[in-house]
């Protein structure tokens, strides 16, 4: 991902305000957390949540797989197209907007 202001970097003027409400034990475990690598809750709480986004959206494109699994897709992907006269037409038909 690129690195901006709300990627929690510091280096830019930060120019969002994000409210939440959270039960005091959850607040304390994050100052907590915060306070062991050195940062303000915010700071804290701005990287780890950016973080959290960043993986919850590569979940989106990325899958892996185990080294047979892989080999076999590539197998797949390196085999020439199935001749599908259904698809082609698909593909060959004009749009009816255009």
């Amino acid at each position: 991902m690129h690195s901006s202001a709300s990627d929690g970097s510091g280096s830019q003027t930060l120019d969002v305000t994000i409210n939440i409400r959270a039960k005091q034990s959850q607040r304390d475990l994050i100052d907590h957390g915060a306070k062991v690598q050195g940062k303000s809750r915010s700071e804290f709480m701005l990287e780890s949540s950016y973080q959290k986004a960043q993986d919850v959206l590569l979940e989106q494109t990325f899958f892996g797989l185990n080294e047979l699994k892989f080999k076999q897709f590539v197998v797949l992907l390196d085999a020439p197209p199935i001749q599908d006269e259904k698809l082609h037409t698909l593909l060959t038909t004009k749009a009816p907007w255009d």
